[in-house]
């Protein structure tokens, strides 16, 4: 029996009955274990880059997941952004993904993951309030159910890895968002736009990724959208092939 691959997925820092804590949505967690056949492991965000090389080397994967809050603006170069912001998450999510990507472990994003992705290797980001829209986002009356509702078609960029995932048509995705991708981050591609441009889909530039993140959120009820299945089950077949790489590499004496 194949072992689970440990899945390394962070924390953001919220209040909880009047105490700082460290939160993961349960539908994340539930995503990993069940789509993906992982063990999720939480990793808090406490803003230390001193333990990031020591998480990414024993983790088969990592999921950096959506947020209530964005990025500081700072971050990226940016005079303004809106709150509320997370910036110990910001330094732990830029911190492991450079460390990730020192030690080849796969690095997945949602949502905002997607973005701290792009913003750790030199992209940036804009806010499509700024220009008097919210295309990709529900109004604020909507409950959870009609903001998740909230969707619009994608199209995989041509012989791109998403499209051999999921297809080279059109697919619906919901639309959680008000930032996306301005500048493009180094080493990065894109793998799916929305027909208003919007990025929606990006991967590092391997033949097989090992970096990819996605603007939605799949972990909504993903077993009602094929593509979504495909990819939460892409994240652990990666994250598989990854504890394999790491096992030969500890009997090889690598590690």
């Amino acid at each position: 029996m194949t072992e689970k691959p440990l899945i390394g997925v962070i924390g953001c820092n919220r209040m909880v009955e009047d105490e700082p804590s460290q939160v993961v949505r349960t539908r994340y967690i539930s995503a990993l274990s069940e789509e993906a056949g992982g063990v999720p492991l939480i990793v808090p965000s406490l803003g230390r880059a001193e333990d990031a090389a020591l998480v990414a080397s024993r983790v088969d994967a990592l999921l950096l997941t959506g947020s209530a809050t964005n990025i500081e603006p700072r971050a990226y170069g940016a005079a303004t952004s809106r709150d509320p912001f997370d910036p110990m998450r910001d330094r732990t999510a830029f911190s492991l993904i450079r460390a990730a990507r020192h030690f080849s472990v796969p690095v997945f994003g949602i949502c905002r993951g997607l973005q701290e992705i792009n913003v750790a290797l030199g992209g940036t980001l804009s806010d499509e309030r700024d220009a008097g829209t919210s295309l990709h986002h529900a109004p604020d009356t909507a409950d959870l159910d009609e903001t998740f509702a909230f969707s619009h078609a994608i199209t995989p960029a041509p012989a791109s890895f998403y499209a051999r995932l999921a297809g080279p048509d059109p697919v619906m995705v919901n639309s959680v968002h008000y930032q996306r991708i301005d500048r493009l981050g180094e080493g990065l591609r894109v793998e799916a736009t929305a027909e208003d441009g919007t990025i929606e889909a990006i991967a590092s530039r391997e033949a097989e990724p090992l970096v990819f993140a996605v603007q939605w959120h799949p972990e909504w009820h993903p077993a009602e959208r094929r593509h979504d299945v495909g990819f939460w089950r892409w994240i652990g077949e990666a994250a598989r092939q990854s504890a394999r790489r790491r096992a030969e590499g500890l009997s090889a004496g690598l590690f």
